[in-house]
């Protein structure tokens, strides 16, 4: 089984990933169990593909070995795809989640219903010693609400309801959210993709 090196540190989300590659042959560890420095890497790119590439080839370079990086966020119509890149940090360095939503909901706050719409993005950047490259983008389409409602999820779960639903990210269970979020749907594709190399 080969071994592929995750720049996440969150274990959660290496499980997630391990769960479809696992079954291709690909075991994912992290950084740490690989022995590898857990200094933050600058997300200075103007995409999420940008990003999640930087992270990976970063790894990449570190170890000689297969490498997985994403990066995600929210990107809203009427606000021009912000918070976009910057989903993480809108409201300023070392912001929190309740800053970067009640910014969100300050500068919606005069938006009408129909123009509340936003996506939820994760793109996922695979590398290989040999230069093969597999980037897996997954959206998720939805409205920003005018309150946070729910304790589950993070981030902007909270202020997120996704097309043909009722209940924000946050109020959903955990189980039903990873059927149809945007992490659930790029990973989707990039075993459509592992799967038909």
């Amino acid at each position: 089984m080969e071994t592929i090196i995750a720049a996440s540190q969150n274990r959660h989300k290496i499980a997630e990933i391990e769960a479809i590659t696992g079954a291709l042959g690909y075991r994912v560890i992290s950084r740490a169990e690989a022995g590898l420095p857990d200094d933050e890497i600058e997300e200075d790119g103007n995409t999420f593909e940008e990003n999640s590439y930087k992270k990976a080839s970063v790894i990449m370079e570190m170890c000689g070995k297969p490498t997985i990086a994403d990066d995600s966020g929210l990107m809203v119509d009427c606000l021009d795809g912000a918070p976009g890149v910057w989903s993480a940090r809108f409201a300023g360095e070392g912001c929190t989640y309740a800053d970067n939503n009640e910014k969100l909901l300050r500068l919606m706050k005069d938006v009408p219903e129909e123009k509340r719409t936003a996506k939820f993005v994760t793109v996922i950047t695979m590398l290989f010693p040999d230069g093969r490259k597999i980037v897996a983008r997954g959206e998720c389409p939805g409205r920003i609400i005018g309150e946070e409602r729910g304790e589950g999820g993070f981030g902007y779960d909270p202020l997120f309801i996704p097309d043909g639903r009722d209940l924000t990210f946050a109020e959903m269970a955990q189980e039903e959210k990873n059927l149809i979020s945007h992490r659930a749907r790029a990973l989707a594709e990039l075993k459509r993709q592992l799967e038909a190399e």
